[in-house]
């Protein structure tokens, strides 16, 4: 995992979800790709993809639920899950959890 981005350009609109309990903010890199860093704050949260997105987690921990699996996986800080697109994804945020989702061309 990157500790830095260099050379791109930050959106300042917030991306605010769930009455506040997730915030990100989206980062555009010189070739078009994107990514959002965000804090999740504890609760339950289901999102829908467009596109496939590779989630880091930098600190916190969760469960995640993802397409076509019936348990909950465990996740926390260091690790990242992958997310088909088109399809939508359930997460239990069991601390604060800062996070970099990457969206896959």
């Amino acid at each position: 995992m990157s500790e830095e981005f260099n050379n791109v350009t930050i959106i300042k609109k917030a991306n605010i979800y769930f009455d506040g309990g997730v915030v990100s903010r989206t980062v555009v890199f010189p070739d078009g790709s994107r990514k959002t860093l965000g804090v999740m704050q504890a609760g339950e949260y289901k999102f829908d993809t467009a596109e496939p997105e590779i989630m880091e987690i930098i600190s916190g921990e969760l469960e995640v639920l993802l397409p076509g699996e019936s348990a909950w996986r465990p996740v926390k800080g260091g690790e990242q899950f992958e997310v088909p697109g088109r399809t939508s994804f359930s997460l239990k945020i069991k601390q604060v959890t800062d996070y970099c989702c990457s969206f896959v061309r």
